[in-house]
């Protein structure tokens, strides 16, 4: 079972209802350790004080907000609590919408949230509620000293608590190079959009995220396997001469590119993983040819 990162409670109108956060992702990044390239050591970091120089012991770290130059108010944990008992112990629901209004640019980071003990049916009454309105709730909650937006969402049988960016956290398109919004100005013809709509039906098919997986982290893992059998694991490869640019046309012909999709089968999705749990995958259905 993971570790809950915060408890509290969610609080809507005068409903309370205690919850442990846990994060709902996983980490699975290759960890590669930074090497001197002179003896292959692997690097070190120190946390050392500043003005003598020594290595501090994480049991000697604490923090401090500079409020002029090195000088510091020293704030404990407690200290933090207390600027706001109410902001670090609950999910305040300020207001509930409808789930598609929420930009995919807003979401960051997914929690699930768990009923503490005796929460458990006021817990499924916000579940539920959330499943049958299609709403998220938008709430703040502090996590390690920094307020954060957050939706929450019904998934399945778990609400998952999705830390949101501000407003003004998000990157304007204005200022952006991007092409016309109206299919005239952008130049696209009626044929160019109906065979492109042709193409991605045909390439439709049913949600199963168990099916992709990060391809790229096994091929660097190959190559590490590849290295040692051949005895290179200190030989450092050096970099590839660039491609030579092509001198072409840069006028794309998009109708004869379409045609050449449409004849050909969709492309494989990325090698899957199969569990013992994961059910064999029924042949899609036969798809219908462009007109």
């Amino acid at each position: 079972m993971a570790r809950a990162l915060w408890k509290g409670a969610i609080s809507f109108g005068l409903v309370h209802i205690p919850v442990e956060l846990i994060s709902a992702s996983l980490d699975h990044e290759l960890d590669l350790s930074m090497l001197d390239r002179r003896d292959f050591a692997p690097i070190g970091y120190k946390r050392y004080n500043k003005q003598t120089g020594k290595e501090v012991e994480w049991d000697d770290i604490i923090k401090g907000y500079e409020y002029k130059t090195d000088e510091y108010v020293v704030l404990s944990d407690e200290d933090l609590r207390q600027a706001n008992v109410k902001a670090t112990q609950t999910i305040d629901i300020f207001t509930f919408v409808d789930a598609a209004e929420v930009p995919l640019t807003f979401y960051e980071h997914p929690y699930y949230l768990l009923p503490a003990k005796g929460g458990e049916k006021v817990y499924a009454l916000l579940r539920e509620t959330l499943r049958k309105a299609n709403k998220v709730g938008i709430a703040s909650v502090v996590m390690r000293t920094k307020q954060h937006l957050c939706a929450l969402v019904c998934v399945e049988d778990a609400i998952v608590l999705n830390t949101l960016r501000y407003a003004d956290e998000i990157r304007p398109t204005d200022d952006l190079d991007l092409p016309a919004s109206t299919l005239k100005a952008a130049g696209i013809s009626d044929k160019e959009l109906k065979m492109a709509l042709s193409l991605v039906e045909g390439m439709s098919e049913a949600w199963e995220p168990e099916q992709y997986h990060d391809s790229y982290r096994e091929d660097v893992l190959a190559l590490v396997k590849k290295k040692i059998k051949a005895k290179q694991t200190k030989t450092i490869t050096p970099p590839a001469p660039e491609p030579e640019e092509e001198h072409g046309s840069n006028v794309i012909d998009l109708v004869a590119l379409l045609q050449q999709s449409l004849g050909k089968k969709a492309p494989a999705a990325p090698a899957r993983k199969r569990t013992a749990s994961s059910p064999a995958r029924k042949p899609a259905p036969a798809r219908r040819k462009a007109a």
